[in-house]
């Protein structure tokens, strides 16, 4: 049986994968989405969440600490609880910290969203962390991972983050910066510009609230930042040099 703590597009694409094997109980906000028509995925009261042998809270980063508290109570003694955000170290230590010492954690990241696995998770990657879970256990969640077409990537929160920085982080901040640019299709286009706006495309269907935590709680996304603007500005620099030669 598996809990899911949360209701969004990335939720929903969750369980709908997960109830062709489990039966999955569902927290949700009231008002939340109440897009179902599987029999196998229930809406239920936190409590009766918190039961399951698996509990995922899907929530924004912003609100994990709050979560975690609430549900350390109402966890069952053995319980594994995974959870999804786009960082890892942040979660992992309050995983660590507000959990009971006989919970289970795994920190997951799926590298996919409701639009990449709207029809498949062949060939999705996701990354696992095992924190506090015995060998024999995470084995068997990785195997049945594999088994749903994915690639499964073990590694350190921190390796994780050091990454996801540049490969998320900094990606989601340059389709911001093309959107404020006000990058639009154009008759006259070219296959990189078209790249250019498939980033756009892609980091518009994600909340505000994604962008600025994945930001905010990875404590190398400021440097890749700041790392970025720096190369830029060095090019400009280089070409306003080159410009000055010219009209000499």
């Amino acid at each position: 049986m598996i809990g899911i703590i949360g209701y969004g597009r990335f939720s929903q694409l969750m369980a709908r994968y997960l109830a062709r094997d489990f039966t999955v109980y569902v927290y949700k906000r009231a008002g939340g989405p109440d897009l179902n028509a599987d029999p196998n995925i229930i809406f239920a009261p936190l409590v009766d969440v918190c039961r399951q042998k698996f509990v995922i809270p899907a929530v924004p980063i912003s609100a994990f600490g709050s979560v975690l508290s609430q549900i350390a109570p109402l966890l069952s003694e053995h319980a594994v609880v995974a959870d999804v955000c786009s960082v890892k170290e942040y979660p992992v230590g309050l995983m660590k910290n507000l959990l009971p010492p006989k919970i289970s954690i795994v920190a997951s990241h799926p590298m996919f969203g409701p639009d990449s696995a709207a029809k498949s998770l062949s060939g999705c990657k996701i990354v696992l962390c095992p924190t506090r879970i015995r060998a024999r256990r995470f084995a068997q969640l990785k195997a049945y991972l594999k088994n749903l077409g994915l690639e499964v990537i073990e590694t350190t929160a921190e390796e994780h983050d050091r990454q996801i920085a540049v490969s998320l982080s900094l990606t989601h901040f340059i389709g911001r910066s093309l959107s404020k640019f006000g990058a639009t299709p154009l008759a006259i286009d070219t296959e990189g510009y078209k790249r250019l706006l498939h980033i756009l495309e892609v980091v518009e269907n994600d909340t505000w609230q994604l962008f600025e935590d994945m930001h905010r709680y990875n404590p190398y996304a400021a440097q890749s930042r700041s790392e970025f603007q720096q190369a830029m500005q060095r090019i400009e620099a280089k070409l306003s040099r080159n410009k000055g030669i010219a009209a000499s």
